[in-house]
């Protein structure tokens, strides 16, 4: 057998198909409910290619995923999957002709030289043929490639009690587990199960998430998100429990440690509540909706590169969001997230410097871009339509008319078109940036609040942080500008402050980019460092430090509603890796990345970041700076 067989698909096909899966997978209180946007599919019939010269006889298999229809044409003659096909010496054409419905159309190829390896082109009986797509999760004949391959480990709980009239386990930290109930004592029935990110909720009874009785032959529930289990009706000794935690094999490659054990912690945690949050793709949350969203996943690209730096889990997760051509609506239905989208594809390849990936994906930015184009006003100002969602936050904005945030996110997309574009795009892309630009000071800044405005068109001359925050993050502006959006926008108390983890990001990165590390670093202890005084184990969707414990579980209306592992809370990774121990990421560099750790923070600092294929290890003693790559023989002292 060869080993470098792996299974074979069609670009994107995967992804698309394990989109669904998870976009499907939301379960609230024993009610199955798809995710509510335009859910693009993958091909249902594809036929792989390849033609061999062989020296010998050779024999091979050819394997499908399971319900698969098709059949392998070898000079001309049709054999069937999952019997060996032998080959005279010479010229051997093939053609793997294949289609699936309920999974993605996919082909194995077992032989020692007919074989499945990187060399195949695939066709959709539409455009030209493509080199067949692979992954290393997929790599053995035996597997099926509808179930996405995961690890697992079992856990104890670590402690159990009596009440309210049953038994109540308790773990350690948050988990994605399957748990395994056995039933000890006399009864027969397996019980119902109520499982909980939090205690309360697990005692909740009907207010809880997710409630289930264990499959009869596993003993196990569904994997869910869950710290507490409860089974009502149960005495502690009558029933054994276990939490198999399931995850998909993206190893943690930082760690973060200097004098302050508080930061130590905010980073552990951010860690774990991240490594959660990573799946097939990045997800929002573990317990509540669990889908995959645009502007999620554009932050955890930052958090990712400095903690995984696990380049695939990204483009999984792009080219699952950005779905099909021909692009009729926004990405998860909101304008904004179709915005950030490109801007996540220019922050992928400015991280891994990927071409092969941006010019796979770049005539989806292009289209993508012209939908934005085409729903622009008089103005040059982008704006929603009727079944359009205009979100940027959780936040009171001054909504009529083009909203000005938006504008900021366009810009910024501009310049990432006008990046990576031809040097005709580069052009027609400068332009429009230059123009909207332009526009957008015309209309939204306002010359005595030295702001800028949500609508110019209704004349209430609101002011949000939201739109000065993006015009710092992404350079729009020039520095005495963004000193003047300090003073008069970030650091005045009159402005409505950020509530949501989400836009907090921006608002920290912003404080980063204009050098206030020491207010960052304050506000990362409060926020951050106030969840985990409040028993977190797993950092939260949204937190007021106002409320008490038992008031922090509530938001969109529901008692049990909020997430409390967020992958948008785990921001701090990303801070104090790319602003205190100062690496930031260029694969431009000859040693792929800049350090300039900040001055007067730490006295004492010993961390790990993946760079590349590399881990870079950075230490500070007595002021000293030494860093060494994994790959390097001795030190390098600065």
């Amino acid at each position: 057998m060869n080993y470098q067989a792996k299974w074979l698909w069609y670009p994107g096909d995967l992804e698309k198909y394990h989109a669904l899966k998870q976009n499907f997978s939301r379960v609230e209180r024993g009610c199955s409910w798809p995710a509510f946007w335009k859910s693009d599919g993958f091909r249902q019939r594809v036929v792989f290619r390849r033609t061999y010269r062989l020296e010998t006889p050779e024999s091979f298999t050819v394997f499908g995923p399971p319900g698969a229809a098709g059949y392998a044409d070898v000079n001309g003659r049709k054999y069937p999957f999952g019997q060996p096909i032998s080959c005279e010496a010479g010229e051997i054409r093939i053609g793997l002709h294949i289609g699936c419905i309920g999974c993605v159309p996919a082909v194995y190829v077992q032989g020692d030289v007919i074989c499945s390896d990187g060399d195949w082109t695939v066709e959709d009986y539409c455009d030209p043929p493509v080199p067949a797509a692979s992954n290393r999760y997929f790599t053995e004949p035996e597997q099926n490639v509808a179930e996405w391959p995961m690890m697992e480990t079992s856990y104890a709980p670590v402690a159990a009690e009596e009440i309210n009239g049953g038994a109540l386990f308790s773990f350690e930290t948050e988990l994605t587990a399957e748990l395994e109930v056995n039933v000890l004592s006399e009864k027969e029935a397996l019980p119902l199960v109520y499982l909980g990110e939090s205690q309360a909720e697990a005692l909740a009874g009907k207010d809880c998430y997710f409630f289930c009785r264990p499959d009869p032959e596993t003993r196990r529930c569904p994997r869910q998100a869950m710290r507490y289990a409860f089974l009502p009706g149960y005495r502690a000794e009558e029933v054994s429990v276990r939490a198999h935690h399931r995850y998909v094999d993206i190893p943690v490659r930082a760690s973060f440690h200097c004098d302050d054990e508080e930061l130590n912690r905010i980073f552990a945690v951010a860690a774990h509540t991240f490594s959660l949050c990573c799946d097939v793709f990045f997800l929002d949350g573990v317990k509540r909706d669990k889908w995959i969203w645009s502007g999620d996943a554009y932050q955890s690209l930052f958090v990712n590169r400095y903690l995984t730096g696990d380049k695939e889990i990204e483009q999984r997760t792009l080219i699952a969001l950005r779905g099909n051509d021909p692009v009729t609506t926004h990405i998860n239905t909101i304008l904004d997230y179709s915005l950030l989208w490109i801007l996540a594809m220019g922050e992928h390849e400015a991280t891994y410097h990927d071409e092969a990936f941006l010019r796979r994906m770049w005539p989806q930015m292009v289209s993508l871009m012209d939908l934005l184009m085409r729903q622009r006003d008089e103005h040059g100002f982008t704006v929603g339509r009727q079944q359009d969602w205009v979100f940027i936050d959780w936040a009171d904005f001054d909504r009529d008319g083009p909203l000005c945030a938006e504008q900021m996110l366009l810009a910024a997309a501009y310049g990432v078109m006008a990046r990576y574009g031809s040097r005709s795009e580069k052009a027609f892309y400068e332009k429009e940036k230059a123009a909207l630009l332009a526009a957008i000071d015309c209309s939204f800044w306002d010359a005595e609040k030295r702001a800028y405005v949500d609508s110019f068109t209704s004349g209430k001359r609101h002011v949000t942080r939201h739109a000065n925050i993006l015009a710092v993050v992404f350079d729009l502006i020039c520095e005495e500008r963004k000193r003047e959006i300090a003073k008069t926008v970030l650091f005045n108390d009159s402005v409505p402050a950020i509530t949501t983890p989400y836009f907090r990001f921006f608002e920290l990165d912003a404080l980063c980019k204009l050098g206030y590390l020491k207010e960052v670093l304050a506000e990362i202890k409060s926020y951050w460092g106030g969840m985990l005084k409040l028993g977190a184990v797993t950092f939260w969707e949204e937190y007021d430090p106002s409320l008490p414990l038992e008031k922090q579980y509530a938001m969109y209306g529901d008692p049990f509603g909020k997430s409390l592992c967020h992958a948008w809370a785990a921001s701090p990774i990303y801070l104090l890796a790319r602003y205190f121990a100062g690496l930031q990421i260029d694969p431009a560099s000859p040693t792929g990345y800049n350090l300039h750790p900040a001055d007067g923070f730490f006295s004492q600092l010993d961390c790990v970041m993946p760079v590349k294929e590399n881990n870079l290890t950075i230490s500070i003693r007595g002021g000293q700076l030494i860093t060494k790559s994994s790959d390097a023989l001795e030190n390098r002292e600065e």
